[in-house]
């Protein structure tokens, strides 16, 4: 799921270069941009902000105090033109501390250090997986996954209720789910093999849905002596 987040700064040029950085992370959604914390304050409550990039040093109340008085904070990243704040910054957990004016390779660490931190690996027992969805663990049990589809660097997880989104690669979800249960069908799509309905030379239908079936993958399900009767 894309990250949404905020900038806190009354420098605007400060706001500017954060705002430049994060056009190379496409999956981090900037909400919105605020010169102090009062004006921000409605925006965390109300719109499940996920990570915030703030000044320390503003008019009025300072970022590390009004970042110490919320309950339940987003992930904070700090940036600032002082670096007496820091030991401080990483008591309350912050994901880093940035000294201004931020270079584009030091932000980008900050991004990944937020990334590792809050996009947990699936947890796979038996016959379900637990996958990260918007913050929570959801338990997909494998008899209810009909199928995934992959678009740019997420996967959409369709199952017999409801459909998920997931920040994950097809070749890690085809990596992780047991053989020979599900398949790669197409560079896009895994399947339950076993909820297969229909199947033909191009394609396979999944609960009324019309799937794709790549040339590459087709030994996956059709075998040799089945592709001749099709």
């Amino acid at each position: 799921m894309t990250t949404r987040s905020i900038i806190i700064d009354d420098e605007p040029l400060a706001q500017e270069i954060i705002e430049a950085h994060l056009k190379n992370h496409p999956d981090i959604a900037l909400v919105g941009k605020f010169n102090n914390v009062l004006n921000a304050y409605q925006v965390i409550l109300q719109q499940n902000i996920d990570l915030i990039f703030m000044d320390i040093r503003m008019p009025g109340i300072d970022g590390m105090t009004f970042y110490k008085s919320l309950k339940n904070p987003p992930s904070v990243i700090f940036t600032t033109a002082f670096a007496d704040h820091a030991a401080e910054g990483f008591e309350v957990e912050a994901i880093d501390y940035l000294l201004k004016p931020v270079s584009s390779e030091r932000f980008n660490k900050s991004i990944s250090k937020y990334l590792k931190q809050n996009r947990s690996e699936p947890i796979q027992i038996n016959n379900y997986t637990y996958f990260k969805v918007s913050g929570r663990l959801i338990k997909i049990n494998h008899t209810d996954l009909l199928y995934a589809q992959s678009v740019k660097d997420y996967l959409v997880i369709t199952t017999t209720e409801e459909s998920h989104i997931v920040h994950m690669t097809m070749k890690y979800l085809n990596d992780l789910l047991p053989k020979p249960t599900f398949q790669r069908i197409h560079r896009s799509y895994l399947v339950n093999v076993s909820l297969i309905e229909e199947i033909d030379r191009s394609h396979i239908k999944i609960a009324d849905t019309e799937i794709p079936v790549g040339n590459n993958y087709r030994s996956n399900i059709i075998s040799k002596d089945l592709q001749k009767q099709i």
